[in-house]
């Protein structure tokens, strides 16, 4: 298992922080750092200017957002970032939600796994060079009875292969993860609730005639250290609510089906409650301690070392750490405790 760092969205008043933490990372041989963009900062111009200021660090996307952008223009994205880190990125993709999907990017939200399908196709089409002609139910390219001709991407990314990655939480979208993807973006990741997910994950590496050999099970864990370890998880409280309560609407919350899944359906369902009537407060603390603690890093350097070993033998290949800021010389030392605990727990490669 490696370590990597989920920088989150940019742009919250914390960026120097951030690109000082991306360094740090680098420092400390950390193999990737991700970021995220919702209806904010774009991922692309954070990642070009985190790649220019490191120097072996891979650069991720998590996530591009499927109705954002083409998938052509996708795959020159991941092109030109992959030649300007010299070889450095990785693409996560991700269909984001309805609410962000419709009201801010003008698509609709229908059938996320069928063009989430598609999409990979093309940029992986995109991105051998070949000339892009492409019929499917979404996309088709180029355009019938127009002026428009097949055309073939110009750039020459570093690599013959730039892996791919989907952000996934149903389970029908981790097995499309895994037929045609090359790694999984997970969020609120349990060893103890994880199976269900990653036999899932399984079932579409064999439906693809593959195994899991060499696909990447990137989980972003919340970190905290300190030595009261139920102390440590208050700041990850307002995260988790947002993810549980608010993102998406109250019929298609992703995250909130997740938490029933692992068996907090009572307090799935008055988290959301409080959050969408805006008392964020009690939405944070209806949060179940025992939860934050099995999809978090909290505590003592030992007792995440103990995690580490749970998360590795769970099957993480790559757990990226989001240390939950209180200021920049906490973060730097939660990513150094984060090496120690690796080290300690016997579980990097």
């Amino acid at each position: 298992m490696r370590l990597g760092l989920n920088l989150g969205y940019w742009g919250a008043g914390n960026d120097a922080a951030n690109l000082e933490l991306a360094k740090e990372a680098d420092r400390l041989g950390f193999s990737v750092v991700w970021a995220a963009e919702a209806y904010g900062s774009d991922v692309p111009s954070v990642l070009a200017w985190v790649a220019a200021q490191t120097e072996r660090i891979d650069v991720g996307s998590a996530i591009f957002q499927i109705p954002a952008r083409t998938p052509a223009m996708a795959a020159m994205t991941a092109a030109t970032l992959d030649t300007l880190s010299g070889g450095r990125f990785r693409m996560g993709l991700g269909v984001s939600g309805p609410q962000v999907s419709e009201g801010w990017h003008g698509v609709r939200f229908d059938k996320p796994l069928a063009r989430t399908r598609e999409y990979v196709e093309i940029v992986k089409l995109a991105l051998s060079r070949q000339k892009l002609r492409y019929e499917g139910e979404h996309y088709t390219l180029p355009l019938p009875d127009g002026p428009g001709k097949a055309l073939q991407l110009t750039v020459h990314p570093v690599r013959e292969q730039i892996p791919i990655y989907l952000a996934a939480v149903g389970p029908k979208n981790l097995e499309l993860a895994g037929e045609i993807a090359d790694g999984w973006l997970a969020v609120f990741f349990s060893p103890e609730h994880s199976g269900e997910s990653l036999a899932s994950v399984k079932a579409g590496r064999e439906k693809a005639g593959k195994t899991m050999d060499g696909f990447d099970v990137v989980p972003t864990a919340p970190l905290i250290v300190g030595d009261d370890w139920k102390a440590c998880a208050d700041p990850v409280r307002a995260y988790a609510a947002l993810y549980v309560g608010g993102m998406g609407s109250r019929k298609q919350n992703f995250y909130n089906n997740l938490m029933v899944r692992m068996g907090f359906p009572d307090q799935a369902e008055e988290i959301q409650n409080k959050y969408l009537a805006r008392d964020y407060e009690g939405a944070m603390a209806a949060i179940p301690l025992e939860f934050l603690d099995a999809t978090s890093l909290l505590g003592p350097k030992e007792r995440i070392a103990d995690k580490m070993k749970a998360l590795a033998a769970a099957g993480v290949t790559t757990l990226s750490v989001s240390p939950m800021l209180q200021d920049l010389e906490q973060g730097i030392a939660g990513l150094r405790t984060a090496a120690e605990a690796l080290d300690l727990a016997g579980v990097g490669s």
